[in-house]
């Protein structure tokens, strides 16, 4: 599963995008520097999200929407279009 999957699998458990629970984490003071078991334990209590999604949004919520580009355009079953991932949304995700 793509990184971007991950993120678009979030939403639908959650519905909320990426960008709306990374803001939600910053009101809770999640955000660089966040120990990623305290993000875990809020997204697996709020939103019953399991370890894989939770890190995903770990990521994103700690370091931002950008990934490393070992996987950006491989053809493994990680691989994503772009290094950039998109947190508004599966509707407004521009086609790749």
């Amino acid at each position: 599963m793509s990184f971007q999957a991950y993120l678009d699998a979030v939403e639908e458990k959650t519905g909320k995008t990426p960008r709306e629970l990374v803001a939600e984490a910053g009101e809770r003071g999640f955000g660089p520097g966040s120990k990623a078991g305290d993000i875990l334990a809020w997204l697996k209590d709020d939103y019953g999200l399991g370890r894989g999604h939770g890190m995903a949004m770990v990521h994103v919520i700690t370091k931002g929407p950008e990934i490393d580009t070992k996987f950006v355009g491989t053809d493994g079953v990680h691989r994503d279009e772009s290094a950039t991932l998109w947190l508004d949304g599966k509707a407004t995700k521009p086609a790749g």
